[in-house]
């Protein structure tokens, strides 16, 4: 178990140092309306996603909200989703195009909620009336939605994950926000959807060996990565 974990984490380490910041979620990252905490949070927590993920649903119904709670409205952690549709085509696509057009109109999370809301089981005939529920203007969503708009960048998220080593979802990656990953303390990766105090343990591990300037002891910790389970990443 331990060799795994220390496999798992080197291999991440490798990946990061190949991707550019900016796409991988340093601090650098443009905020797109897919980010929530605080910009300044000292530990970023990326999720890549699927809206019809079973596990996806579980993570949102169970972990998201005590996270949301205990980290991301306490300035702890930012939050940041990517999109990771299973399939080339279909609703798991549809709905996450709908989910960026919401966003193009400064509405992504409501979006967000909406969709995880129906436990996994979305009609894209439903994204157009989803929308006017949560106040888009109709027409410029279906403009948006029917052009399938953002295609391009939504399937950019999913490669990125395989980059990282993610062949299902959902994926998690817990890193400093100001500085990223280092060689000295890689990226965490938690591969599937664990308990809510599997994220806590590794968020308080950082937090705990946060640079003095947050505020924070110093001491250092060996770096540790969630071991896989089968049961927690639909392929």
């Amino acid at each position: 178990m331990m060799a795994a974990r220390v496999l798992l984490t080197v291999v991440i380490l490798v990946l990061w140092c190949a991707l550019p910041l900016t796409q991988a979620g340093a601090g650098s990252i443009a905020d797109d309306g897919r980010i929530r905490g605080r910009a300044d949070a000292p530990i970023t927590l990326i999720e890549y996603s699927d809206f019809t993920c079973g596990y996806c649903v579980k993570f949102f119904q169970e972990t998201w909200p005590r996270l949301l709670a205990k980290y991301i409205d306490t300035g702890k952690v930012r939050f940041i989703y990517r999109d990771y549709p299973r399939a080339d085509q279909g609703v798991g696509v549809e709905a996450a195009v709908a989910a960026r057009c919401a966003g193009a109109q400064g509405r992504y999370w409501p979006m967000h909620d909406r969709l995880f809301s129906g436990g996994g089981r979305l009609d894209a005939g439903s994204f157009k009336g989803y929308a006017k529920g949560i106040g888009l203007d109709p027409a410029v969503f279906a403009k948006c939605f029917d052009e399938r708009q953002f295609l391009e960048s939504i399937f950019l998220d999913r490669q990125e994950a395989n980059r990282w080593g993610f062949h299902g979802t959902p994926g998690f990656l817990l890193i400093r926000t100001a500085s990223g990953p280092t060689e000295k303390e890689p990226a965490i990766a938690i591969p599937g959807a664990f308990p809510f105090e599997e994220f806590a343990k590794e968020i308080d591990r950082m937090l705990a060996t946060a640079p003095r300037s947050q505020g924070a002891p110093t001491e250092p910790s060996e770096p540790t990565a969630v071991a896989q389970s089968s049961q927690s990443i639909i392929h």
